[in-house]
């Protein structure tokens, strides 16, 4: 491709996508041969644009108005005429500061994102890492009222959760310790899949033997590791961001994006793509699969522990945003968060 495309027409396409980007007005060919520092006549910049407009690197809303750039147009740009800034200091030091290595991965992976958000001005999103064969190390149950009980669970070796489950009848204090006794007699170190499975077995069976205390304590058990089956496949920041550079014309597709972040499936999907690629990848466009993506643009970059690849983290946003800054800060974060990750102990340390 970058053969085909003349020097003049490469200089005229760059100044007119950087012009798009600042302004996110269409570009006239009097504005570029103000800008380009080219010495040729607007008529021949217009020709330059016409021909550019024909192999699809540019487009016209209006007659009358100027040019903006395509998707194709975009990925010209991307690929061979961009000049990608350093990282500023100042980005780099909260970057790092955020990223902590003392913190659980929960934690790494909700910074990430902000910070994506934040330095971007896009939305930032970061997958989370899929734990290996969780282990239920204990079990706490404390009562709270109207039948409420708060659960305290430690998987592995740190992670530790905190649910409210609603229970069908009072339990006293001196009945949830106990509960709690049990539970982590009978399945403390076990495979939580392994402890689900045998919960309902046994409360089966606790029926059968119409033995009430212990149902009611494996059904406990039972809506505690229930719930922990959820949570979240990725960690989403910034999404109303792009309401900042939406026009009228824009909040229709905005909508079909935001359905996008809520079925989440299609976008896992994009991202699963990109756990095991080297470095930055760049979606433009409808490149990401959907016709919802037509006017954003997908950068990604994997992250891992040092021994594998856990994720991906990257920026969503218009087709016109500042390449030359999200690429750069999408690569350092990922760099970052993997260093933090290895200095723990991977994705089961949350």
């Amino acid at each position: 491709m970058q053969e085909t495309i003349p020097d003049r027409a490469r200089t005229l396409l760059k100044v007119l996508v950087e012009r798009h980007i600042r302004d996110g007005q269409p570009v006239g060919s009097r504005t570029l041969q103000e800008e380009a520092g080219l010495a040729v006549s607007a008529a021949t910049i217009r020709n330059v644009l016409s021909d550019l407009e024909e192999r699809g690197f540019l487009h016209s809303p209006h007659t009358s108005s100027g040019r903006i750039p395509t998707a194709l147009g975009y990925r010209l740009f991307v690929d061979s005429l961009l000049q990608v800034q350093e990282v500023d200091e100042a980005a780099v030091a909260a970057v790092r500061q955020e990223l902590n290595p003392d913190k659980t991965t929960t934690d790494l992976v909700q910074s990430a994102s902000q910070l994506l958000s934040a330095i971007t001005h896009q939305a930032g999103i970061v997958t989370v890492p899929r734990q290996d064969a969780p282990q239920l190390r204990q079990v706490e149950f404390l009562p709270l009222s109207d039948n409420r009980v708060l659960v305290i669970l430690v998987i592995n070796q740190r992670e530790v959760q905190n649910r409210i489950i609603h229970t069908k009848r009072t339990f006293t204090e001196e009945e949830l310790r106990e509960a709690a006794r049990l539970v982590n007699q009978r399945y403390a170190g076990q495979a939580l899949d392994t402890v689900k499975s045998r919960i309902l077995d046994e409360m089966r069976e606790a029926r059968s033997r119409i033995d009430d205390y212990l149902s009611a304590t494996l059904d406990l058990a039972s809506q505690a590791l229930h719930q922990e089956e959820g949570g979240d496949d990725y960690m989403l920041a910034g999404g109303l961001r792009l309401l900042d550079s939406a026009t009228a014309e824009d909040v229709d597709k905005l909508r079909e994006l935001f359905d996008i972040f809520e079925r989440k499936k299609d976008l896992l999907h994009l991202l699963e793509r990109c756990t095991r690629a080297d470095g930055v990848r760049i979606f433009i466009g409808d490149e990401a699969g959907h016709d919802v993506f037509g006017d954003f643009s997908v950068i990604t970059a994997p992250y891992g522990d040092g021994r594998r690849p856990l994720g991906v983290l990257g920026v969503i946003g218009p087709t016109r945003m500042a390449y030359e800054r999200v690429i750069p800060i999408v690569d350092v974060t990922s760099r970052m968060l993997s260093s933090a990750l290895s200095a723990g102990s991977g994705p089961n340390r949350t």
